[in-house]
């Protein structure tokens, strides 16, 4: 996925490398983008390159740097994710918050603190805990779903790449063609400057919010954060060994008896079973699904959803998803 940094912005600023080696981001080298889910043997998750929470953080860092110039902004951007624990959105299912999936982010400011590279790097470039801890207080970095943001705009830039919905070229058109301007709220956003390319985007951007919801993505999900529920109740491991790296936990589960059968079988999910009853034995699941979507701005005109009859449709269609059914894997 570093592929696309060169796209975000040409080069790599020093303090943002500075920054990226310290330890609390290098733990995010082995924090996987797809929650668990490249792990197993469905057909959307395999056979595709290695997009840790690592590459996303640069590329959002990038992002911001890239539209404002500013050093607090990109920083903030930067350490977005460094309380996420392994399998990321996979613990916010283990916590019974997969709606929301905000469960794990109160811890970010205190890794901060904690830091002693990171307070010496802060201290280096003159700025504050409270200047990087929180993204969202900066609206380029973060801001309110379905607006663009760096966040969003990575991920789903990265998910195009990654899944193959799009080539270089495509995520170089699109991202050209955006700059920072002031919205319907007088705030400001990451706006495109053409309507067509604005819808192109959104139209595109549509088939990876298909996979985020999809029935392998649910089911795959609440899936291990029951496995890793099971493995804390019987004290294979702790809390507290959520925030290692994957290899590690996998190794744990690899090597425990009572584990070793439920995560090979989490690996040999391929295909998923549904039933509008839920069947008298087998494992089954009924999961609700957190609908993510972007609305993007079109500079001195309108949200795309107002511009294009196709997007808005398209929106409808996909908020109007049902998941009362029941899904098992195999």
């Amino acid at each position: 996925m570093k592929k696309l940094w060169h796209i975000y912005h040409h080069e790599i600023p020093q303090f943002i490398k500075e920054f990226a080696l310290t330890s609390p981001m290098q733990r995010l080298k082995d924090v996987g983008m797809n929650c668990g889910c490249e792990y197993t043997n469905f057909n959307y998750f395999t056979m595709k390159e290695e997009y840790s929470r690592y590459d996303h953080s640069i590329g959002v860092a990038l992002i911001v740097w890239h539209f404002t110039g500013d050093k607090a902004q990109s920083i903030a951007g930067l350490l977005h994710d460094i309380s996420t624990p392994v399998f990321a959105h996979v613990i916010d299912f283990l916590n019974e918050d997969y709606i929301k999936q905000e469960s794990t982010e109160g811890d970010t400011k205190e890794i901060i603190e904690k830091s002693i590279e990171i307070q010496s790097l802060l201290k280096k470039y003159q700025l504050t805990t409270e200047d990087v801890c929180d993204y969202h207080i900066y609206p380029i970095a973060d801001n309110h779903s379905p607006k663009l943001s760096a966040d969003r705009l990575e991920y789903t830039l990265g998910n195009l790449y990654n899944y193959g919905f799009c080539d270089l070229d495509y995520i170089q058109k699109f991202y050209n063609n955006l700059v920072v301007d002031k919205n319907e709220d007088n705030d400001r956003e990451i706006v495109f400057k053409d309507m067509s390319i604005a819808n192109e985007f959104s139209l595109y951007a549509f088939q990876t919010f298909e996979i985020y919801v999809a029935d392998e993505d649910r089911f795959s999900m609440q899936a291990l954060a029951d496995i890793m529920k099971f493995a804390i109740k019987n004290h294979i491991m702790t809390k507290h060994d959520l925030y290692k790296g994957e290899k590690e936990i996998i190794n744990i589960l690899e090597n425990n008896e009572k584990t070793r059968e439920l995560w090979k079988q989490f690996t040999m999910y391929s295909t998923i079973q549904t039933s509008e009853n839920k069947p008298e034995s087998g494992y089954w699941l009924k999961i609700n699904a957190k609908k993510r979507y972007i609305d993007p701005y079109v500079k001195e005109t309108g949200r795309i959803s107002v511009l294009s009859k196709e997007v808005n449709d398209r929106i409808k269609q996909f908020n109007q998803k049902d998941f009362h059914y029941w899904i098992s894997g195999k």
